[in-house]
């Protein structure tokens, strides 16, 4: 299984795994594959913190960061982190406020609403131009930082330059072929082909579709990730096959002791199936996979508000999902997860998904090459 992309970013598995919970990061990458840690909801302090404690958990690997720099947003969010909660309308925390109350789900005291107010604005300041730069500017004194990809498109010209003079592997994720060729002209070297089976910000075209059309678009110019559902070996046997020289994951790490989720969030993951998720702008303000639930349909109905730019609609949406974890319901808890939490059903840890996953990738291969032979 072992790629180019190994050899350039010192990984023995071309398996990247993004997570927002550095323990998962630090257990893939000890495991041989490459983590990479969503930056987008930390504050430039938390970062650093988590960063600090990467460093020292990997024995010396290397592992990447992915930022949020969005192209559209409220010019108005590039404000300090404290003033970002008072921007949000009141017509919006009314909205939000009575799902809540209908549902019977407690309010958050005084003092708790205030901290989770302050700790939402400064991390979702990440999510601006000016914050996601600040957080590129710490990463950058971590040697061990070896990628920086970009969730939402091509990083603006200034950051492609520090990070090419740095030497830092340039990845940006997409979901067309027309913006994977708009990322490689812009100077990205590694391009993650993410489908719509994927979880969190995506499009609408399905990982085997897109896959081989990046591939072609990106020729000998860039590195070509397959991503978006993948939850077997058998799957990585088939992105390699279309050109891919490794895979991106997300969800499957949701499910391990390692993973940020507390008991009651796996269990919800552990209940839904493929055909439990769907896409839409309520937790971010851009469009998002996720569990579907009372909250996020919420949103989609008649008389909803209409959703705020990010990072906007990203602070009011997870105060209410802090209260809904905290009254542990079900029914209104969503999530960022792809179609690929149907292999999410029990507790795991990452070392046996690594496992798994190499050993059905070889199961893969042994099938096709008996095939062969014949």
């Amino acid at each position: 299984m072992h790629t180019p992309i190994c050899d350039r970013l010192g990984c023995d598995v071309p398996i990247f795994a993004f997570s927002h919970c550095r323990d998962v990061v630090a257990a893939v990458t000890r495991a041989g594959g490459f983590g990479v840690l969503g930056a987008s909801t930390y504050s430039p302090e938390q970062f650093a913190t988590e960063l600090a404690w990467i460093d020292s958990h990997t024995d010396g690997r290397p592992y990447g960061i992915d930022v949020i720099v969005p192209t559209v947003y409220d010019h108005d969010a590039e404000a300090s982190p404290e003033d970002l909660e008072g921007m949000i309308p009141d017509e919006h925390r009314e909205f939000m406020d009575k799902i809540l109350a209908e549902a019977g789900v407690p309010e958050l005291s005084g003092d708790e609403q205030a901290r989770l107010r302050r700790e939402l604005a400064a991390g979702r300041g990440g999510m601006t131009p000016d914050g996601a730069r600040r957080l590129v500017s710490i990463a950058l004194e971590h040697p061990q930082v070896t990628m920086v990809v970009s969730a939402l498109g091509a990083p603006p010209p200034d950051v492609v330059g520090q990070l090419k003079d740095r030497g830092i592997v340039i990845g940006a994720l997409c979901g067309k072929a027309r913006h994977a060729e708009r990322q490689i002209a812009a100077g990205v070297e590694v391009v993650i082909a993410q489908g719509t089976e994927a979880g969190g910000h995506t499009g609408d075209i399905t990982t085997m579709v897109l896959v081989p059309e990046v591939v072609r678009v990106a020729g000998d110019r860039a590195t070509v990730l397959a991503a978006g559902g993948i939850f077997h070996g058998s799957q990585i046997a088939a992105s390699l096959a279309m050109g891919a020289q490794g895979v991106w994951c997300g969800t499957i790490w949701l499910g391990t002791s390692e993973s940020e989720l507390d008991e009651f969030e796996r269990s919800v993951l552990f209940e839904t199936g493929s055909d439990g998720t769907v896409r839409g702008k309520a937790r971010t303000g851009k469009t998002v996979r996720m569990i579907r639930s009372g909250l996020s349909e919420a949103w989609e109905k008649p008389g909803a508000p209409p959703y705020l730019p990010t990072p906007l609609q990203g602070v009011l949406y997870n105060e209410a999902h802090t209260r809904v974890v905290r009254a542990r319901r079900k029914d209104l808890y969503s999530f960022p997860v792809g179609q690929s939490v149907v292999a999410v059903n029990s507790e795991t840890t990452v070392a046996s998904v690594m496992y798994r996953l190499q050993s059905e990738f070889l199961e893969a291969m042994e099938r096709l090459m008996a095939l062969m032979d014949q």
